[in-house]
């Protein structure tokens, strides 16, 4: 994994992107050398939302095993205050 500061990368964005789609690397953009965000290839940003998507259902399916009762919607809404 790359890392790189701001200003390179706002210098490089294209080049950047493009190690990021065709060669897979993933770059971590940095300011003061704290990281804050990342460019990876919409390839690895899928594998990740379904990676994500099987950990909810797997929570959802652990809370339903505990059994209880259900809520309805509106007292959560209201729970919320929404």
């Amino acid at each position: 994994m790359t890392s790189v500061g701001m200003t390179e990368a706002r210098d490089e964005l294209a080049e950047l992107v493009n190690r990021a789609t065709y060669g897979g690397e993933r770059v971590i953009i940095t300011r003061r050398g704290k990281p804050l965000a990342a460019i990876i290839s919409a390839e690895d940003l899928a594998f990740f939302k379904e990676l994500e998507d099987a950990n909810d259902v797997r929570a959802i399916e652990a809370a339903m095993a505990e059994g209880g009762e259900p809520i309805p919607l509106e007292q959560v809404k209201r729970e919320l205050g929404l």
